[in-house]
């Protein structure tokens, strides 16, 4: 018998992490039974439609509410050793960082009220998304219930954030990383021992919802980029290629989609770079409005960096969006990203942070649009074959049921 999942992921609804909300509805339509504990309940304007259902159903309490208190008490008089040693260990496993000490100290109440709720749902296994607060969530749970857990591993949660990261990983069931990139690298940081047991499963999307490029028609060259306004997502280095681009004679138009805390900085790049009209911030957008816009696009870009902290992409859900549209690609040639967009054969990569070199990929496209058109073409067949939703969610349901 199928185990009823219980999963805990760090915001719901979150327009950036909709590849969870696509996850577990595949899951459920495999037959899986899903239980969704979010740490935060937020409201967003713009959020998936399918959200909505699981918004009405998620398990939803305030960090610091009475019935979290009053599980803590109950859990804390049935079983006082095992409440304080699981505390205990995880304040030492997170002394080293002081920020994560204290989101832990703040969430091991909330989770220990999980762990109540899910063994009162007949929860047989936990999956977490990101192995910093929700992995730790899961920890908490298993050393208080001994249900098993597993976790997703994206970006920053292994690049950026690394303690305690071992002994959740020792102590997990399984490990999915969204590439190979990821399992070599957590492989390095904690230890050979985790690769036997990580297993490289990609995010993925439904490439029959996107339609083939069409293309503008209009004589100019119409960008597109998808990403929050955050420094690892690279827009700015997009904006400077963009008036290299116009200094170079080349007419465009380039859409940058999505919202975030660097929307003034970024505003004052364009102001500065006299793009005002060329380069356009349109906001956060509903993923079947995406669907609707990128096959008006003549090229896709996800120009990402890596922050001085660390912090950069996994495999973008964007790029699998725009390559399931035929549209040719460029990208920057980090993390996961190659293993995706094969220079020459599926798409083209660009040192990150180069925006003379962005320049000159996209110049070279607009140049010899026939030329990109196989390529653009192989890099949706790679797209329907290697990163379909349904194929890649079969391989994480094969996990769950070897554990039953």
């Amino acid at each position: 018998m199928r185990p009823k999942l219980g999963y805990i992921v760090s915001r719901f609804p979150h327009l950036p992490e909709t590849f969870i909300l696509r996850e577990m509805v595949e899951l459920e339509r495999q037959g899986w039974s899903i239980s969704l504990y979010p740490l935060i309940s937020q409201s967003q304007p713009v959020f998936h439609p399918d959200a909505l259902a699981w918004m009405r159903r998620a398990n939803k309490a305030a960090f610091f509410a009475p019935v979290v208190w009053t599980a803590n008490a109950k859990a804390l008089f049935r079983s006082p050793g095992r409440y304080l040693f699981t505390w205990a260990k995880m304040v030492r496993y997170n002394l080293p960082n002081a920020n994560l000490l204290i989101r832990g100290l703040i969430l091991f109440p909330k989770a220990v009220w999980m762990a109540g709720q899910m063994e009162k749902e007949g929860i047989g296994h936990i999956h977490s998304h990101y192995a910093t607060h929700p992995a730790l969530a899961a920890w908490i749970i298993h050393q208080l219930t001994g249900i098993g857990y597993s976790v997703t591993i994206h970006a920053h949660d292994i690049f950026v954030r690394r303690e305690m990261l071992a002994q959740k990983m020792r102590d997990a069931a399984f490990i999915v990383a969204i590439s190979d990139f990821n399992r070599e690298f957590i492989s390095r940081e904690v230890g050979d021992w985790v690769r036997s047991k990580t297993h490289v499963i990609h995010c993925g999307i439904s490439p029959e919802l996107y339609k083939t490029q069409k293309g503008s028609g209009l004589g100019v060259f119409k960008l597109v980029s998808i990403g929050s306004l955050q420094p690892y997502k690279g827009q700015e280095v997009l904006i400077r290629a963009c008036k290299r681009l116009i200094e170079a004679g080349i007419p465009l138009q380039c859409n940058i989609i999505g919202e975030g805390l660097l929307r003034e900085k970024l505003e004052g790049t364009i102001k500065d770079c006299g793009l005002e009209g060329k380069v356009s911030l349109i906001g956060a957008v509903p993923q079947e409005e995406i669907a609707r816009q990128l096959p008006d696009a003549d090229c896709y870009v996800q120009p990402s960096i890596i922050t001085p902290s660390g912090k950069m992409e996994g495999i973008p859900l964007a790029l699998m969006e725009a390559m399931a549209c035929g549209i040719p690609v460029v990208a920057s040639n980090l993390s996961g990203i190659p293993e995706l967009v094969r220079p020459g054969e599926t798409g083209f990569l660009v040192p990150p942070g180069d925006d003379a070199a962005l320049a000159d990929q996209l110049a070279n496209i607009y140049r010899d649009v026939v030329a990109v058109r196989p390529i653009a073409q192989a890099g949706r067949e790679t797209v329907r074959h290697n990163f379909a939703i349904s194929t890649q969610v079969l391989l994480l349901a094969s996990l769950f049921d070897s554990l039953s």
